[in-house]
C-alpha cells in the first residue's frame, strides 16, 4: 500500500532536514491539519497562517494591497505573494499557499466555484498552479490540499530528489 501524500512528503523533508510552512485561505487550515496528522511532523513542519480575509493576507503575510485590488484574492499573483510571504516570515525551505473559491457561493463567470490557485516558494523561486475542481465545498477543499501536496512532490521529483527550478 502506498503511503499518503502527507506521509511521503514528511519522510522526504525529514530525510533532507528541510522545513515547510503553509499559508491557506479557502482550505481554512486543512492542509496544516493533514501535515500535522503525521507523527513526528514537528521535525519539519513550522506551522501556518489561515489568512481568510484580505486584511489577514496583507497584515500577516505581507500580500501587497495593490495585488488584491488588481487581481483579487483568488489569483495566481495572490497565491505567489502568499507563498513568498509565508516563506519570508517562517524562514522555511518551502512554503505552500492555497487560495480559491470553495463554494457553494462566491463564484463568478471569471472565477467559478472550484477555482483554486496553489503556490510553492523555495530558494529556487516560486511556482504557481491553477486548477478548477468540481464537487461540494468539502470535496473542493480536499482536492485543493491534495493538489498542494502533489505540487510539492512534483517539484521535488516526487520527494526523491533536488528541487527543480521554478518559474
Amino acid at each position: 500500500m502506498v503511503a499518503p501524500l502527507e506521509q511521503r512528503l514528511g519522510d522526504f523533508l525529514r530525510k533532507k532536514n528541510q522545513t515547510l510552512s503553509v499559508a491557506e485561505s479557502c482550505t481554512g487550515g486543512s492542509l496544516a491539519q493533514r501535515l500535522t496528522s503525521v507523527p513526528g511532523s514537528s521535525a519539519y513542519f513550522w506551522g501556518g497562517v489561515v489568512a481568510y480575509h484580505n486584511r489577514a493576507k496583507t497584515v500577516l503575510l505581507g500580500v501587497p494591497s495593490d495585488i488584491l485590488k488588481k487581481y483579487g484574492a483568488v489569483s495566481g499573483e495572490t497565491a505567489q505573494a502568499m507563498a513568498e510571504g509565508m516563506r519570508r516570515i517562517s524562514g522555511t525551505d518551502y512554503a505552500l499557499s492555497i487560495t480559491g473559491v470553495a463554494g457553494p457561493d462566491g463564484g463568478t463567470a471569471k472565477k467559478p466555484v472550484g477555482l483554486v490557485w496553489v503556490g510553492l516558494a523555495s530558494v529556487a523561486g516560486v511556482y504557481v498552479f491553477k486548477k478548477i475542481f468540481s464537487g461540494d465545498r468539502k470535496t473542493i477543499r480536499r482536492k485543493a490540499t491534495d493538489e498542494a501536496l502533489r505540487l510539492m512532490g512534483k517539484n521535488t521529483r516526487s520527494f526523491g530528489g533536488r528541487v527543480q527550478k521554478f518559474t
